[in-house]
């Protein structure tokens, strides 16, 4: 219900009575989402307590150093600094790390399957676009900025090059993706402006 309110489902009118089956509907509608979330919060917990490394799908999990890493399929780790079990507000077992706090401050955060997926999620779109930023920058196009998923390329308008052109390089999957369906849109225009 926390995802709901922050993005602002009581100031579109919803009551706070209505939240909670909103969510139990779509949980009963995800199943192996939320199986995702189980296990990945699991191995994360199981690597807490055994310090050995615990692989789950195309997941390695292991603390190093007083750090829980989860490696990645592109090479690139999730760094949790000293982690630790505790006891959610449900009586469940729970991971907490170090990190920046709401406040801005250094402090102890706690975390679970789902926020970790997310995290999951988001480190491997932006390990997807910086490996299309590459694939465009290496065909010698000149990048002049990114926002979250897009890029914006400025080129001469006689190049030859097109937006499909840049689509095809966008949606070429690296090596360690290979098979994963991708798409890309774009559009052109003399100056930047959000699609």
């Amino acid at each position: 219900m926390g995802a709901l309110k922050t993005m602002g489902a009581l100031r579109m009118g919803l009551a706070e009575h209505e939240l909670k089956p909103i969510v139990d509907a779509w949980r009963a509608a995800n199943p192996h989402i939320m199986q995702l979330w189980a296990d990945v919060e699991q191995a994360a917990l199981d690597a807490i307590t055994t310090r050995q490394p615990i692989r789950l799908r195309n997941l390695g999990f292991g603390v190093e150093s007083g750090i829980l890493f989860i490696a990645l399929r592109s090479g690139r780790r999730l760094a949790y600094v000293k982690p630790q079990l505790g006891e959610n507000r449900w009586g469940g077992t729970s991971v907490s790390y170090h990190g920046v706090t709401t406040g801005r401050k250094w402090g102890r955060l706690e975390t679970y399957g789902g926020k970790l997926i997310e995290n999951i999620v988001q480190a491997v779109a932006r390990d997807l676009l910086v490996h299309a930023m590459q694939l465009v920058a290496d065909a010698v196009h000149q990048i002049v900025m990114h926002v979250h998923d897009e890029i914006v390329i400025e080129e001469p308008t006689d190049s030859g090059f097109t937006v499909a052109d840049a689509c095809a390089l966008m949606t070429t999957p690296p090596a360690w993706a290979a098979g994963l369906p991708l798409e890309a849109d774009g559009y052109e225009c003399a100056y930047y402006r959000k699609d």
